[in-house]
């Protein structure tokens, strides 16, 4: 069976239970957009218990590629959506990088350059498969309901939930919802209609996006060309697509009228230019962008919670705005739901604007400096910029300083109030606040991966080295699943071993290779306490039941 041509899909617009009922209906969560990050959203609630209806204005998923490249992040956070897979098999996975100046290449990078791992460090996927997978996903799921053709044209904020009002085909209706989360976009009608705006820097510099659909024997690399032959004095990169797709940008420069660059007249001599003058292609999509680096002051206001480019926005070089709003999603959704069934305080919804804003502040950080090294405004700055890459030929520590856009990055959210600050020694990156790294494990189906043994729940990963732990500590292992806050345990052991004392519905796992013991520079005894989104709540060389609890409550905004 061939693929479906999301692009061609059209949803009908359907009248619901709420436009004629004589009292306001009343929704758990209310999200406005069905882009990755709304569908994500709505997808992690739902799969969590968490009823949902998804409002969206049009009646299409996107048209052209738009964002292309996901990370391993995201790829894992998808994984435990059910869609990991499918976006895995169709994308390009990629882990190398090029990086050219003028005519020669200065330096290549290897992204992931460790075995162990299940997901590559990024595959280039056009935003309409992500979304239409994501779409079908959700439309299996008796908690989401998609309304398409539904305009959200008032928000009416209170302290208790939000009131919608909605412009639909037959009319105009409202509903109240407990939250509300916009996912609308950088133009974020929601951010309009509550009265806020974002800011931060808008680059004096435009770039051309030109999808091309050709056979080509490049390989799965990205190829950044700074100044060359082919288009002297800009920069060009170079992305391989599914479908035989290939996604080019080329600066342009402020100057450049946007109308006349996207003419084919004017697109096709740059792309002649770059893959030779008998080089046969079709233009399949293009368009003009600036560079825009800005965010929200706050992305919670009361009950109405801001996702994705409706909170901040970056430049794409460095794949930080769909990747940093999936993450987003994933931090907000259990959150939410831990609040909607008072097991947590609806402060803790404070930690996802905390959070999440530290990570968009980090990523404008990195977006920037890219922007600046790529588009110099200055002859000193390209001065710069030009010894730099001469030097990175034969010079490794120039490399450090060679950007071409710094690739998206889980953050780690190190000064988190809902970290439990280490009083045990430990090395590594697995401190509190990082997100969990995979490797792979034997469980009682065979090998798996780590990541996958952790679900959206919170999780208590106990290394035992090659015997299970004792009576007692069994004993309080299971209690913990029956807390308020349930919390899965895990007992690692580094080989197979005698597991009949345990429960049989313990959870159980083999570090097989060594590698999660080596990641987490584990021994026997040592605990990790880990959260719903996968990032690391606690650790300990010793497992202590009043430690995990006390940890447990401020990871909940309890404490």
């Amino acid at each position: 069976m061939g693929d479906i041509d999301f692009q061609a899909m059209e949803f009908a617009y359907e009248k619901h239970a709420d436009q004629g009922a004589a009292t306001r209906a009343r929704h758990p969560v209310v999200v406005v957009g069905a882009g990755p990050v709304g569908l994500t959203t709505a997808l992690d609630l739902a799969r969590q218990g968490v009823r949902v209806v998804v409002l969206d204005d049009d009646y299409r998923l996107s048209t052209g590629s738009r964002a292309i490249c996901f990370s391993k992040r995201t790829l894992e956070i998808w994984d435990r959506l059910g869609v990991g897979q499918r976006m895995a098999d169709k994308g390009v996975s990629w882990n190398v990088g090029k990086v050219f100046f003028r005519d020669q290449e200065v330096w290549r990078f290897d992204l992931l350059p460790e075995p162990g791992h299940r997901r590559p460090a990024f595959i280039n996927l056009q935003q309409y498969y992500a979304e239409g997978y994501l779409y079908e996903q959700a439309r299996q799921q008796p908690n989401i309901e998609l309304r398409w053709k539904n305009k959200v044209v008032g928000v009416e904020p209170s302290d208790d939930g939000v009131t919608v009002s909605i412009d639909t085909p037959e009319g105009a209706y409202t509903l109240q919802a407990d939250w509300l989360v916009a996912c609308d976009g950088a133009r974020s009608p929601v951010r309009k209609l509550i009265g806020q705006e974002s800011h931060g820097r808008i680059f004096r510099d435009r770039f051309l996006i030109a999808d091309v659909k050709m056979k080509a024997d490049f390989p799965a690399e990205r190829w950044f060309w700074f100044d060359p032959p082919f288009h002297p004095n800009q920069s060009v990169l170079l992305h391989m697509q599914p479908d035989n797709v290939w996604r080019i940008d080329f600066q342009l420069g402020w100057n450049a009228d946007p109308v006349e660059a996207v003419k084919p007249e004017n697109v096709l001599p740059r792309i002649r230019a770059l893959l030779g003058p008998d080089a046969q292609f079709e233009l399949e999509w293009v368009s003009v962008y600036t560079f825009a680096c800005e965010r929200m002051d706050t992305f919670r206001h009361g009950r109405v919670l801001f996702a994705g480019d409706s909170a901040h926005r970056v430049s794409p070089f460095g794949a930080r705005g769909a990747n940093s709003g999936v993450q987003d999603a994933e931090n907000l959704a259990w959150k939410l739901k831990l609040v909607l069934a008072g097991q947590a305080p609806a402060t803790l919804v404070d930690s996802y604007a905390a959070e999440r804003e530290h990570a968009a502040d980090e990523n404008i950080l990195n977006s920037s400096r890219a922007t600046d090294f790529i588009t110099p405004k200055s002859d000193i700055s390209r001065s710069f910029r030009n010894a730099v890459l001469n030097l990175a030929r034969h010079h490794p520590f120039a490399r450090s300083l060679v950007n071409s856009g710094r690739l998206s990055l889980p953050a780690t959210y190190a000064d988190s109030l809902l970290n439990t600050p280490d009083t045990d020694a430990f090395a590594g990156r697995m401190r509190p606040g990082a997100v969990a790294l995979d490797a792979p494990v034997r469980g009682a189906g065979g090998i798996e991966w780590w990541l996958s043994v952790l679900d959206s729940g919170f999780t208590l990963a106990l290394f035992c080295g090659d015997q299970p732990p004792p009576r007692d500590t069994l004993q309080a292992l299971q209690a913990l699943r029956l807390a308020a806050v349930p919390i899965k345990p895990v007992l690692v052991t580094d080989a197979p071993c005698d597991m009949s004392a345990c429960p049989a519905d313990l959870a159980h796992v083999v570090d097989s290779e060594g590698l999660l013991a080596q990641r987490y520079d584990a021994r026997p005894g040592t605990v990790y306490l880990i959260r719903p989104d996968q990032h690391i709540a606690a650790r300990w060389r010793a497992f202590q039941p009043e430690a995990v609890a006390s940890a447990i409550n401020r990871a909940t905004g309890r404490a």
